[in-house]
């Protein structure tokens, strides 16, 4: 094989790739930017153990299921188990919506 045709492969590899890893970088970069608007925190007990999570979501129901996700990725273990602590009902459950600033209008 020449030089050449090796080049213009290298070539079509780096387009492809960079069609690839771009958009999953912009998503990627978007989404930490993401503003949530409530914080929860969430206890659950599972087999005599307890775990609580602070997190945040963009609604209030969003920010309860990721507490509750959070909490049993640390108790439980296995599919079965998982399951069956995202089942539990959460011995704790507070969320709060964040203050959101907002730029006043300006004066004309």
């Amino acid at each position: 094989m020449s030089v050449v045709r090796q080049g213009q492969r290298r070539w079509r590899h780096t387009v492809a790739a960079v069609a690839v890893l771009l958009p999953v970088a912009v998503v990627v970069v978007y989404s930490s930017f993401h503003v949530s608007d409530y914080e929860c925190e969430v206890c659950i007990t599972f087999d005599g153990r307890e775990e609580c999570r602070t997190v945040t979501g963009k609604t209030e129901q969003e920010g309860l299921q990721t507490g509750v996700s959070n909490a049993c990725a640390l108790l439980a273990s296995g599919v079965t188990d998982t399951m069956r602590c995202a089942r539990t009902q959460p011995t704790k459950a507070r969320c709060r919506q964040l203050v959101v600033q907002s730029n006043p209008p300006s004066s004309p």
